[in-house]
This record gives structure tokens, sequence and C-alpha cells, in this order.
């Protein structure tokens, strides 16, 4: 699986209203509603400070809209690239998250990559595109900091195969993909 030779920043896009309903969101194209906008506001706000040189988001329109809030605060080039976009739940796109974790006797959100459909995404294919990515986009800027604006899904899959684990992560909330010591560790991002 392709790795990424250095530190990075992720941010998972501002919520949606099937965010707020709990559902599988996936390859749907909704857009950020209110609450959405604000954590993308803060955001830019967060991030104004750590240098941040260039934004690479999600082309579904709730990545794209929280990263053209944030690159507009904080004045840095933005690209769009497929490679990050969200995961294809196949035939769990739209339905309740908490309707299937109790039907498939799911204890954690995290559980829920055990039961994935047969006619969705390979939870390890979206890891090695989401991951060869990041590692190209750091390999053509080797002197930028890098935040990739994208979706939980993708940001999940990259923290278990780079650490081994996954992590908390709330709409509109930055983490650093932290390489140190040939050791990967994610962190939130504070001012």
């Amino acid at each position: 699986m392709t790795r990424p030779a250095r530190t990075f920043y992720g941010l998972r896009h501002g919520a949606t209203d099937w965010n707020r309903e709990g559902r599988f969101q996936g390859r749907t194209d909704n857009p950020l509603n209110d609450d959405g906008l604000r954590q993308a506001r803060e955001a830019a706000h967060v991030l104004r400070g750590i240098g941040i040189s260039r934004i690479v988001a999600s082309p579904l329109v709730r990545a794209a809209r929280t990263a053209e809030i944030i690159a507009d605060v904080i004045a840095v080039p933005l690209a769009i690239d497929a490679s990050i976009i969200e995961f294809d739940f196949g035939s769990f796109e739209g339905l309740p998250v908490r309707d299937l974790m109790i039907k498939h006797g799911v204890k954690s959100a995290t559980g829920l990559v055990s039961i994935l459909p047969a006619d969705g995404e390979s939870w390890d294919a979206m890891a090695e595109r989401s991951l060869a990515c990041v590692s190209g986009w750091l390999a053509r800027h080797p002197g930028d900091n890098l935040l990739f604006v994208c979706h939980d899904a993708v940001m999940q899959a990259m923290a278990n195969a780079l650490c081994g684990s996954y992590f908390k992560n709330s709409h509109g909330t930055p983490f650093r993909y932290l390489h140190e010591d040939a050791q990967w560790r994610i962190e939130q991002v504070v001012t």
C-alpha cells in the first residue's frame, strides 16, 4: 500500500442534513447545511495560523464548499481531486446508520467495516486510492503544508492504514497526520 512520506493535514467536510439524520451519505452529493457552513468558517479560523499552503478537496459539494470557504479565508490555492471522494457504500447509501448497526449487531461505527455490502467499494481499495492521492500531492509539492478536505470514511481508512486505529472525527475539525521518527499519529489541530 502506498504511504505518504511526510506529515499532512486532513479535515472532514462540514455537516449536511443527512449527517444530522445519521444516514450513510457516500457519493450522494448533498450540500452543507447551516451548521456545516459555520463549521467551515470555524475551521478556517483554526487553520489560519498553521501555514497551510494548498488545499486539495473531494469533488462532492459538501467537501468542495468547505474547502472553498477555508481557501478564501486563508488565501491559498484550491484543487479538486476525485481520488479522495467519499466511500461508495453501495446498497447502504441513504440508509440510517443506527438501523444497520442494530440489524447486524454492530456496537460501534468502526465495526461497520465488517458488514459493508458487496455492491459498494472495497475498504482497502478506498484506503489505497486515498493514500496514493495524498502521496502524489505531497511528492509534487515538497515544500508545502497540504490540507485534504474530504470525508470521514476516507480519513478513517487512511488513519487505520497508517496508525492501525481509528479516531473520533468531527465535522470541520482539522487533524494533523503526523509522521515523526518513522511513526504515524493523528492529532487534532487547536489554536
